[in-house]
């Protein structure tokens, strides 16, 4: 799960969920909406567009996004798999997942994917040709809240529930869309979409830059600062 301390932290990168609800020991965070609670969410890599939403099960709030299909990899039926637990190949300790379209998916295998660490190489039970594994493209993996447990305390939360929030100012202006929910090493981050368009930002996810979450009015209130989406400085090359 992702957790929102009261501290203010420094803005950086960070690294990727493990569980729906992060924390030692507990079930690792997941990212879009309706998942898991997040401690970390997704990663660095950019987030996979939004998963197919078949069936209604992505409305569902009995269920939880762990996960989302993604291209084949190869010829022999595995798939690339954007996992948004705490530690990653987590997804595959829950035993079967439901896919968005509500088909029963068994993972049979995973493995680490060069470049980032939220996705994985997956052999999907039943899936044995790329055609079979190009079908899966997109397909949002879930499994019943129940199964998760519940949080802590108040300031927990599933990243999977807060993927997909609307965010605004205290004014209620729209600001963007949380995309994920990664953490690096140093906390909690938001990462957020702009309402315009272009490159995400991140956004310690503390209750100082994020004063106000409402899960259930899909919205989340923050105090980002002036140069929240401002391009990255271009580096002097004569710097030490």
């Amino acid at each position: 799960m992702a957790r929102r301390p009261d501290a203010r932290s420094s803005r950086g990168s960070t690294r990727g969920g493990s569980d729906p609800r992060r924390g030692a020991g507990a079930p690792a965070r997941t990212a879009p909406a309706q998942d898991a609670r997040s401690g970390t969410g997704s990663r660095g890599a950019p987030s996979p567009a939004a998963p197919v939403q078949g069936g209604g099960i992505a409305q569902d709030p009995a269920f939880v996004l762990l996960g989302e299909c993604g291209r084949a990899h190869g010829l022999q039926g595995e798939v690339r798999l954007k996992s948004y637990t705490a530690d990653p190949v987590a997804i595959g300790s829950y035993g079967p997942l439901t896919g968005a379209d509500g088909r029963r998916i068994e993972i049979l295998s995973l493995r680490p994917a060069a470049g980032a660490a939220d996705i994985l190489i997956a052999r999907i039970a039943g899936v044995s040709g790329r055609d079979g594994a190009e079908s899966l493209n997109r397909l949002g993996l879930y499994v019943a809240r129940e199964r998760l447990g519940a949080p802590e305390d108040d300031d927990e939360f599933f990243a999977a529930d807060l993927v997909g929030l609307a965010v605004v100012d205290r004014a209620g202006h729209t600001i963007g869309t949380v995309r994920a929910v990664p953490n690096y090493g140093g906390g909690d981050l938001l990462e957020i979409a702009p309402a315009s368009g272009g490159s995400p930002a991140l956004l310690p996810f503390t209750r100082d830059f994020v004063p106000e979450i409402d899960v259930a009015g899909r919205r989340v209130v923050v105090e980002p600062p002036e140069d929240l989406f401002a391009p990255a400085a271009p580096r002097d090359p004569d710097a030490a």
